[in-house]
């Protein structure tokens, strides 16, 4: 009796999988669902589904045809039975990630239905401060306005000695459920201890934008994505100080965006178009784009870009383009090094695909994927300077503007 159920339990996954498998293309090393106790086939035949969806799309539409050298027939061989024994979906994204990230591919990745949403909403929860590593320890560098942080007193500058009572780690991800109250041990700025617990809360993750007078008539212009708000923003901004004698573009927080708003963006600082550098997509046929001039403000005063580790995809094509056509001096810190243009994919479940699907190069023939952007003037960020509120990259960019470079 007992091999009867688990035959016919066996059979219904086998149809579920085809019923799910619809038009794409499974791999041929298929996952033997002999071993699956019956009551988890439902939901291996789930995480397979999915599974199959994430394989499928990577094999038909990633950029390189060759997977960067893996053997993508083989990966399911090796992740197939791990995702079909996923006990949850953190554990079932992890395997699907630890596969992805085999590419070595800067956006190809994928996103929980939570994470999904969140990216489509532009609203996740949050407590609300920046972290970043400098002098071998995490320091806030940012507290937003308004948020749980600032409500409990944190401050630009502190050091995070622990959360929940462990260290913080190489890399940090944390994705606190609302109204969690987590327990952060800091350094304030005299290194004297404290422990806070802001309440995590619903927190808008829209780009922002900043901006304000600087000395000797320069402008400063700080915005956060690369799309159709922020470059009608920019767009006003420039038109509205067409005649001030330079302008300080802070990219350090954008992770980049559109493709369409970064031509249209990189316009409104030439009054033609300019080559914005070569596109691949996987059965090659090189696309070189150029910049739209749709609207140009085309600003004729001096530009500096700001960038960092967090400067990432359109965020770096801007500021190389500009910096291959000696339009701009940039200023900072090598960048993120993640240019792939890439497309989100619907996943079964709701979760999502980021999938690359076109190469870059620079106008001046640099490969940037993996590299980043060199800045032009290398700028040391240090505790002391986030501390007593000095911006150093700033005041490298008035230097430059003011010709004291």
């Amino acid at each position: 009796m007992g091999l009867a159920i688990r035959r016919v339990a066996t059979g219904l996954l086998a149809l579920l999988l085809l019923a799910g498998a619809g038009c794409t293309t499974l791999p041929r090393t298929r996952v033997s669902l002999a071993d699956v106790p019956v009551a988890q086939a439902p939901q291996a035949a789930e995480n397979l589904r999915l599974f199959h969806a994430v394989w499928d799309l990577v094999n038909r539409k990633h950029y390189d045809p060759r997977f960067q050298g893996v053997n993508w027939e083989e990966t399911a061989a090796t992740f197939g039975p791990r995702v079909a024994a996923a006990r949850d979906e953190k554990e079932l994204y992890l395997v699907l990630n630890e596969m992805l990230g085999l590419l070595h591919d800067s956006h190809t990745h994928a996103l929980t239905p939570r994470q999904a949403r969140e990216r489509r909403t532009q609203v996740r929860v949050r407590t609300g401060f920046s972290l970043a590593f400098i002098e071998n320890c995490w320091v806030v560098t940012e507290v937003l306005p308004e948020s749980p942080a600032e409500r409990v007193g944190v401050k630009a500058g502190w050091i995070v000695v622990a959360r929940n009572g462990q260290p913080l780690g190489a890399r940090i991800d944390f994705r606190p459920q609302e109204g969690e109250e987590a327990r952060w041990d800091f350094l304030d700025d005299g290194d004297r201890p404290i422990s806070l617990s802001p309440r995590a809360t619903r927190l808008s993750t829209a780009s922002r934008q900043v901006v304000r007078p600087l000395e000797d008539g320069f402008i400063y212009l700080r915005f956060d994505a690369f799309d159709g708000v922020d470059r009608r923003w920019l767009g006003r901004q420039l038109q509205e100080h067409a005649n001030v004698p330079g302008v300080v573009i802070d990219l350090r927080r954008n992770p980049g965006g559109e493709t369409f708003s970064l031509g249209i963006t990189i316009g409104e600082f030439f009054d033609r178009r300019v080559d914005c550098g070569t596109f691949t997509p996987r059965g090659g046929g090189r696309s070189i784009k150029n910049s739209w001039q749709i609207g140009s403000a085309s600003y004729r005063g001096q530009v500096v870009v700001l960038v960092e580790g967090a400067t990432g995809s359109a965020a770096e094509i801007f500021s190389a383009v500009l910096q291959d056509h000696k339009r701009a001096t940039v200023i900072g810190r090598r960048t993120a090094g993640a240019v792939l243009a890439s497309w989100f994919h619907r996943l079964p479940d709701g979760g999502e695909l980021q999938l690359s699907r076109e190469d870059y190069v620079a106008p001046g023939g640099r490969r940037i994927e993996g590299n980043g952007v060199e800045p032009d003037v290398i700028v040391t960020r240090t505790l002391a300077d986030i501390r007593i509120g000095r911006d150093p990259d700033l005041a490298a960019a008035l230097e430059v503007l003011r010709g004291k470079d």
